[in-house]
């Protein structure tokens, strides 16, 4: 991947709750009690974002991880962006 990612932002009004987001990317992403997809950030913090990869809860996590759960989604619901801020998915 040429690009790396740098930000994620789940679009609530998209989210369908789903779920694909979660079993590709379960330290990073959990349904809330509204069924939609948050991100799990340090401290305890869960939102749709905007996220910076390195303050997600699992900031070990690779970028392939992160973009199988974006493409994962049924709706497209997760938005990814590069280090320039450029939307690299979808």
């Amino acid at each position: 991947m040429a690009n790396k990612i740098k930000k994620i932002v789940v679009d609530r009004n998209l989210c369908i709750g789903a779920a694909a987001c979660v079993v590709a990317a379960e330290s990073v992403f959990e349904l809330n009690g509204e069924n939609k997809a948050v991100i799990k950030q340090k401290k305890g913090v869960k939102n749709s974002g905007p996220a910076e990869k390195n303050n997600l809860e699992d900031a070990a996590i690779d970028d392939e991880t992160i973009m199988m759960a974006a493409q994962s989604c049924p709706v497209k619901a997760i938005l990814l962006y590069d280090e320039n801020g450029k939307q690299i998915y979808p």
